[in-house]
């Protein structure tokens, strides 16, 4: 079994594979809570026991960080804990399979090259993937599953956070889709110009890529709030929950053929 770690600017998400390829069970801890590699133990080894995994049953490890200070401690728990060597995303002796075509690959986030890996096997090519996480990311992918490039822009989460914090009588809210784009107090306008005004940053970057690509490129979202924009506008075509998880998988897989 595989245990794949997806460790982002908020959360990180553990999962199990089973050897059918087919997630067996999968767990979220917070990010900045800087946890040494024992408390991690304490914590994900009875969650896995909980859903009926053994942790013995792991046999391979496969790890993605966008925070340098996460990656010992969860190397270390799966040296440590699982007796594992894992698969570090951005090590050399990592085998990826696409093109990196930018100008500085090695700053590329390691979430965006395991979303480009499972994105181009799942759905082809050329993509736009939009990942609404701590940054909303837009990655571009073209007909021969290489990187090319994309755009970063403020998270919707961290947007609403500074809202609060720069102005004294903005409350911290939520995300909701309000029914109306006109609010009648300030908590309904906040909201319709963070969600519809995310919307417009979708279709107005969508756009402006696929111009530029000058073709029409397949537009697939994935994070926690994508499933709230689905509907909102027809420039994403679909969500895809387990996209980075699922990215892991076919990395880990390739490099142990």
């Amino acid at each position: 079994m595989l245990l794949a770690i997806d460790s982002g600017n908020t959360n990180i998400v553990f999962a199990v594979f089973g050897d059918d390829g087919v997630i067996q069970g999968t767990w979220r801890a917070n990010s900045k809570l800087e946890r040494t590699k024992d408390e991690h133990a304490v914590w994900l080894r009875p969650l896995m026991e909980m859903n009926g995994i053994d942790p013995a049953a792991i046999t391979h490890a496969i790890l993605a960080t966008v925070v340098p200070n996460n990656r010992f401690p969860l190397v270390g728990l799966c040296r440590d804990y699982f007796g594992i060597e894992p698969l570090v995303i951005g090590d050399a002796d990592v085998d990826l399979g696409i093109k990196v075509l930018v100008d500085r690959p090695e700053q590329v986030g390691a979430d965006r090259l395991v979303n480009t890996v499972a994105a181009h096997a799942k759905y082809g090519g050329p993509l736009i993937i939009v990942d609404f996480g701590t940054a909303t990311t837009f990655d571009v992918i073209d007909g021969q599953g290489s990187y090319m490039g994309g755009v970063i822009s403020p998270g919707i989460n961290l947007s609403l956070e500074a809202l609060h914090q720069a102005a004294a009588k903005l409350p911290l809210i939520s995300v909701e889709r309000p029914t109306k784009v006109i609010g009648r107090d300030t908590v309904t306008a906040m909201q319709s110009g963070v969600f519809w005004g995310y919307v417009g940053l979708i279709e107005g970057i969508v756009g402006r890529i696929q111009m530029e690509m000058g073709a029409d490129a397949r537009v697939i979202a994935t994070g926690g709030l994508a499933p709230l924009f689905l509907d909102a506008t027809n420039a994403i075509e679909r969500v895809d929950d387990t996209l980075t998880l699922d990215g892991l998988y076919m990395i880990h897989r390739n490099n142990a053929a």
